[in-house]
């Protein structure tokens, strides 16, 4: 009888450890899907304004003119965007979809080329960008929800004339051109830049820069969290653009760029579709990540200027307590010296040479 009571005592113990155990990898689990969903909000759920003394005008080019329009997306969060338009009977529409970090300002010299050259550009600022409402972007899939909202607009709102579509997408947007082809398989050429194949790829990529493969252990609870806020759009990838539509893609990487490494991008599609005919891949080797089609030469030497001024300045412009002082004295010195017109000309006309005969020969 005694060993019977000793024998059920050793049992209940071996379950109590099992469940404090247990409890313990629940609560770990928990945390670390806590932390995970944190990093990822502070990386991505935050309102981006672009730089004012940095930002495009249309009066920096000559003949460009633009239209402002307004549309809802999935929240009924209003978007701003702009069609920009030379005065040509226009041959098609391309919508640009921009990078993290900023609204479609930067893209301003890319619409413009575009322009002249016989197409009609819309592009906007995503949700929690610049001129768009949002407090913040919320997560990476809100780049394909956007741009499904703004394609869905220029097909259906009346505004714009009934013509052949091509995207254009850059980093963020890259991902969501390429993406969106799930919903909109009527879309005839895409060009993706410096892009990837899933949302997801875009906080590992760099997560992995920062915290080395510890990213990895982050990922599962990254990919549920943007499953559950959004849905299918998280769910679908690049890969699965290419498969619901004809459209012909051009994949454009280099192989330095460190935001976006290149194994996330162009190696991953050319694997998979090299020999496909509606595949054109564009390689390289160190043009990196937000230069990659512009001509460098007049940004590297304007900022090897301002490092020099920086040097003459009688105060630490590094120390936190001048911070609004250098930040005054930046935009002023930004305001004087920056020459507007090569800074709005920088793009790489040979490159977009390409990516105008790619639109001519599929936006039809």
């Amino acid at each position: 009888m005694k060993m019977h009571i000793s024998m059920k005592k050793k049992i209940s113990i071996k379950k109590i450890i099992l469940i404090i155990l247990g409890c313990v990898l629940a609560l770990s689990l928990a945390g670390w899907w806590a932390l995970s969903v944190m990093i990822y909000n502070e990386t991505t759920n935050r309102r981006f304004e672009s730089y004012e003394p940095y930002m495009l005008r249309v009066e920096d080019f000559e003949g460009l003119e633009r239209t402002a329009y307004e549309f809802p997306s999935d929240k009924g969060q209003m978007l701003k965007g702009y069609l920009y338009s030379a005065g040509e009977e226009p041959r098609g529409i391309i919508i640009i979809a921009h990078g993290f970090g900023g609204g479609h300002n930067s893209y301003m010299d890319c619409a413009n080329y575009f322009a002249q050259h016989g197409y009609d550009v819309f592009a906007y600022d995503a949700t929690g960008n610049d001129e768009s409402e949002g407090d913040g972007v919320g997560g990476f899939p809100q780049g394909a929800v956007d741009l499904n909202h703004a394609i869905t607009f220029v097909e259906e709102s009346g505004n714009f004339p009934d013509l052949p579509i091509g995207l254009f997408g850059h980093s963020w947007g890259g991902y969501s051109v390429c993406s969106v082809l799930t919903y909109h398989p009527e879309v005839k050429a895409v060009i993706e830049c410096s892009g990837c194949n899933a949302s997801s790829d875009l906080f590992e990529a760099g997560g992995k820069h920062q915290a080395g493969d510890v990213i990895y252990t982050m990922m599962p609870f990254v990919k549920l969290h943007e499953f559950l806020r959004y849905g299918k759009y998280a769910s679908h990838t690049a890969m699965d653009g290419f498969k619901a539509s004809d459209a012909a893609v051009m994949i454009v990487h280099s192989a330095d760029d460190d935001v976006v490494p290149i194994a996330y991008g162009l190696d991953r599609f050319y694997e998979k579709y090299h020999d496909n005919p509606r595949f054109t891949f564009l390689r390289f080797e160190d043009r990196g990540h937000n230069h990659i089609f512009n001509d460098t030469t007049y940004s590297d030497a304007f900022n090897a200027a301002f490092d020099k001024w920086c040097e003459t300045l009688d105060y630490d412009y590094t120390a936190d307590k001048n911070k609004e002082q250098f930040a005054k004295d930046k935009a002023d010195y930004i305001h004087r010296n920056l020459d507007r017109e090569k800074w709005s000309n920088r793009l790489d006309t040979d490159l977009f040479g390409q990516f105008l005969a790619f639109y001519d020969e599929n936006v039809e």
